[in-house]
């Protein structure tokens, strides 16, 4: 592991492991994430978090794989277990033991009032429980068992990480310093918009995404779907299915290639097929060195398991002398 002459600034990140990582959440976080391990002044903690991700419908057959299916693509994506410490979320107690103990000190009407939590109930009206409630409280303790700094998060999550901050301030104000209050790192990840042509990349639409472990054929058939218009415009569009091939041809095929399609799409016209066809190309060629690594590492469960053995015994020692000092300020030690 990464050594420094001075105390590093401690990260945690965290994903749920509700799917395959598609390339929005490569490009538009996990690489940005894994960027924060080559840096010296930082020891980073990534999880995969899944006990979050029960308190959504899920299927406890299908699940371990799913868990395991994330590790291999933290892997496969550039997580090093040299520079930073890989976790699984349930393996290391103190996490819900923390979470427990920060629950008898903040008020459910707060946690109520998170829009996510309303979005959550309007999606899953069937299966509204107290851990879907207090998502935002494991959260925090998520991060400050490890006593963590800095956290990197996309927009969306910056009212759970001021919620951790809340809750750092209230148990400090009541039991004496003990956590530090971490600051939202927004890496710059790069807008991966949906196949759909509508909002960006998600999980919860297949139909949206491509995901890191797709074969070419498969890309071809994701691309193929991305709605078109007839090829030529007096405007380049900024919204919709043509938007998204542009904006996935600066990405994959740079910014040089996109100028030459808007020219077309102005002048002459453009050959959606022919578009496509290359773009399924240029993503492939981009995603085959992250398949053949996560290949690496499905061939070698050994290797995976001493990573996340390693991983955890770093990460437990953290968090069992936080939870120590957190029982004997509450009057529990």
């Amino acid at each position: 592991m990464k050594t420094s002459s001075t105390t590093p600034t401690r990260i945690f990140s965290g994903s749920r492991p509700t799917g395959p990582l598609h390339l929005g959440n490569y490009l538009g976080g996990i690489k940005g994430y894994l960027a924060l391990q080559e840096k010296k002044e930082y020891d980073c903690i990534y999880a995969v978090v899944d006990l979050h991700g029960i308190t959504s419908p899920y299927n406890p057959q299908n699940y371990p794989q799913q868990v395991q299916e994330l590790v291999l693509e933290y892997l496969a994506c550039g997580l090093d277990p040299e520079k930073a410490h890989l976790i699984i979320q349930s393996h290391i107690p103190e996490h819900i033991e923390l979470a427990y103990l920060f629950s008898t000190i903040y008020p459910v009407s707060r946690l109520q009032q998170l829009p996510t939590y309303k979005d959550k109930k309007k999606n899953q009206p069937h299966y509204v429980n107290l851990g879907l409630l207090s998502y935002p409280v494991l959260m925090a303790a998520d991060i400050l068992i490890y006593k963590a700094q800095l956290v990197p998060v996309g927009k969306d999550q910056l009212p759970h990480l001021e919620l951790t901050r809340e809750i750092a301030r209230k148990f400090n104000r009541l039991f004496g310093k003990t956590f530090p209050e971490p600051q939202a790192y927004l890496t710059p990840g790069a807008y991966v918009p949906s196949l759909t042509g509508q909002g960006k990349m998600s999980k919860t639409n297949p139909k949206s995404y491509i995901s890191l472990i797709d074969n070419l054929e498969t890309i071809k058939n994701k691309l193929a779907k991305v709605p078109t218009d007839t090829g030529k415009g007096k405007k380049i569009p900024s919204t919709g299915g043509v938007a998204t091939l542009f904006t996935l041809v600066q990405l994959f095929q740079g910014e040089e290639k996109r100028k030459e399609y808007e020219k077309l799409y102005l002048s002459t016209g453009i050959k959606y097929q022919s578009l496509k066809k290359e773009l399924a190309l240029a993503i492939y060629q981009a995603l085959q060195p992250i398949q053949e690594k996560r290949n690496y590492y499905l061939r070698r469960p050994k290797l995976v398991r001493d990573i996340l053995t390693a991983g955890e015994k770093y990460a437990r020692t953290i968090a069992r002398e936080t939870l120590n000092e957190a029982k004997e300020k509450m009057g529990l030690l």
